[in-house]
């Protein structure tokens, strides 16, 4: 269990691992397997890691996927890791955190995606942002 070791920012107290919620449409596929999509995602980016895209479990398409009981991870900044496979194959293509450290606690209930065993998509937020100022509303001359 997580909360039995101390997080690993009692010694690392300058480690960073930021999240943020995004809007955009994030799509995870798998051999053409739809298995989750979302416009919730959280974007965490991780000293020494890449970007992760983790998505909210009720946009998980649990029935296309496996508890990998045979592969466990302990990262000393997140937490203990439960990972998931195809119920096919062997390799897991996606992990989670049920009981994350306080510092990411954020991260509870959502799934991340290997991107290089799964195609995981970035679509546009609704409303989209273009970067051009929005038009200023026009006052009425006053007489």
């Amino acid at each position: 269990m997580t909360n039995d070791r101390p997080s690993g920012f009692v010694d690392w107290p300058d480690y960073y691992i930021d999240v943020r919620r995004v809007r955009n449409l994030i799509r995870v596929t798998h051999e053409g397997a739809l298995l989750a999509e979302t416009t919730g995602a959280l974007l965490v980016a991780e000293q020494d890691h890449g970007i992760v895209f983790y998505i909210p479990a009720e946009d998980v398409r649990f029935d296309l996927l496996a508890p990998d009981d045979d592969t466990t991870s302990r990262c000393p900044f997140k937490g203990d890791a439960k990972y998931w496979r195809r119920p096919e194959s062997s390799e897991p293509i996606a992990w989670e955190y049920t009981d994350p450290y306080p510092e990411v606690a954020v991260i509870r209930g959502h799934i991340g995606f290997y991107q290089d065993r799964t195609t995981l998509e970035v679509g546009v937020a609704v409303p989209a942002v273009s970067g051009r100022p929005a038009p200023k509303p026009t006052a009425a001359a006053a007489h």
